[in-house]
């Protein structure tokens, strides 16, 4: 992968390019705010990896860059890194549009293994929410219906979809078949009163959307 780098901390940005590298990627650029990360989208990175705090003011800076990102590539996949957990940055991000859209906890830069899973899954167009932030969106839910009246499989199945998982994904996490998951699916819609969408980040969106309701309950 081509990645383009964007934190203001020199040490964890040359860490996390060195680790990369190691790994055969190829880190075409590197910047310590957005304004230098708009200025590099040139060089036509397959990812774009950046954190949320980012001067001048270290608050929401990477977030607002990563919209900015795709109102001028709509295509290009980004992963916002954050030290906390923020349920509400990560679905004002993922309404954006949340093809190739993730949003992961620093934790995980620790293990090359999950980050670079989570790089490639956005790569490829799918969506990439940290569980734990899933959790933060389902307690942080007030009103007991829809979701108190779905089984406990039903919601096993909504946190995996909000986690941006396709069927697939789904009934191999849940050793079910796939065609079981397609019916907790449209049984998931029916009872939040949404039309099934047609592709997973719509879903996404749709769970998201939901959640940011307030009425859903954890």
């Amino acid at each position: 992968m081509r990645v383009l780098l964007a934190d203001d901390s020199v040490l964890l940005r040359s860490g996390i390019a060195s680790l990369l590298v190691e790994l055969g990627h190829d880190v075409v650029g590197q910047a310590a705010d957005g304004e230098g990360v708009m200025a590099l989208l040139d060089l036509d990175p397959d990812i774009v990896v950046l954190d949320i705090r980012m001067p001048p003011t270290h608050t929401v800076e990477g977030l607002d860059t990563a919209v900015g990102i795709r109102r001028a590539r709509p295509h290009q996949p980004v992963l916002v890194l954050s030290q906390y957990v923020e349920p509400a940055y990560a679905s004002r991000l993922l309404a954006v549009d949340a093809g190739g859209l993730g949003y992961l906890l620093k934790d995980r830069v620790g293990d090359p293994d999950e980050l670079v899973a989570a790089m490639e899954r956005l790569v490829a167009g799918e969506t990439v929410v940290d569980p734990e932030v899933v959790t933060a969106m389902l307690r942080a839910a007030r009103d007991p219906d829809p979701i108190a009246g779905m089984s406990p499989r039903e919601r096993e199945v909504l946190a995996l979809m909000a986690e941006g998982r396709s069927n697939a994904a789904i009934s191999e996490s849940l050793v079910l078949t796939e065609r079981t998951v397609e019916s907790h699916v449209r049984s998931i819609f029916t009872r939040l009163g949404l039309a099934p969408a047609a592709d997973d980040h719509r879903r996404v969106l749709a769970v998201l959307a939901y959640l940011r309701s307030g009425r859903s309950s954890s």
